[in-house]
């Protein structure tokens, strides 16, 4: 199967955030955000693998500041690396005051995707290049993270988890 470049998974999803969208205080549900998010990942998970994608897990999100009504949301979404038939996706927003003209960073996270075949099952998805320093950062830390995953959520016991042990054990 042939591998594809990360850039060319690249989402920027773009939205305001209007009253129905907010809470009490008149910042973006977090809920919402969450849910733009999972549309931009399996928007980018599809261009990677030209298939259906499904989200297998959500991890790691965290919002470091609020976006208000009015304001504008951009999700950057990228896939970070491939398995064989799941894919991590790394999220970034930031929300902008088109008024005063800023932009800030507002979270990001990591998504992960199953690709299906047309029976729904799982399948084979594309090799990934990362070719920017940022990607093959993303890329080598990716399959910590996978291991994390799967330990929390009991498909691997911690010793099998060699990536992680090797972070807290010398040589």
């Amino acid at each position: 199967m042939n591998s594809k470049k990360a850039s060319e998974s690249l989402v920027v999803m773009t939205e305001i955030v209007l009253p129905n969208d907010t809470n009490t205080f008149g910042n973006l549900m977090g809920g919402r955000l969450m849910y733009w998010m999972d549309i931009a990942a399996a928007i980018s998970g599809t261009k990677h693998c030209n298939a259906p994608v499904v989200t297998a897990s959500v991890d790691n999100i965290s919002f470091t500041n609020p976006i208000r009504l009015g304001n504008v949301v951009h999700i950057e979404a990228k896939v970070t690396r491939a398995f064989n038939t799941s894919m991590e996706v790394h999220l970034n927003v930031w929300g902008e005051d088109i008024i005063q003209q800023y932009r800030y960073k507002s979270n990001e996270a990591y998504y992960t995707f199953v690709a299906l075949d047309p029976n729904s099952k799982p399948r084979i998805v594309p090799h990934l290049e990362p070719e920017t320093e940022d990607e093959i950062s993303l890329f080598e830390s990716a399959l910590r993270r996978r291991q994390l995953r799967l330990i929390l959520g009991g498909k691997m016991k911690p010793v099998d988890a060699v990536e992680l042990k090797a972070l807290f054990t010398q040589s």
